[in-house]
């Protein structure tokens, strides 16, 4: 831990000067994935035939959780590993605006994509 330095001041008192918090890694002043962010958010849906193949290739929930289960008995549990994907919330935005212009715009049932 930084000792607390005190700063003299024109009129004889002192001001203590604490030292400044190290950077966060978790907020990055540099993020890589941010054009691609960007261009999934501004891709606007017009095509009917395009909404529905994004919305059968994005999945609705995460195909990886699985219980395991031995002899009836659940043993292990996979958690869903979608939401490592840093893409993540991007890519679910995609889906919703595609299954929303495909009921709103072309009044398609969607229940079967979900």
């Amino acid at each position: 831990m930084h000792p607390i330095q005190q700063t003299p001041q024109r009129d004889g008192s002192t001001v203590e000067n604490h030292p400044q918090p190290l950077q966060s890694i978790s907020n990055p002043k540099f993020d890589l994935l941010r054009p691609l962010r960007q261009w999934l958010d501004s891709w606007e849906i017009k095509n009917p035939t395009l909404a529905r193949r994004i919305s059968r290739l994005i999945p609705a929930q995460c195909p990886f959780e699985r219980d395991i289960c031995l002899l009836g008995w659940q043993i292990a549990h996979i958690p869903p590993l979608c939401k490592l994907n840093p893409l993540y919330n991007e890519l679910m935005s995609l889906r919703f605006r595609c299954l929303c212009f495909l009921a709103d715009e072309c009044g398609e049932d969607i229940r079967s994509y979900i």
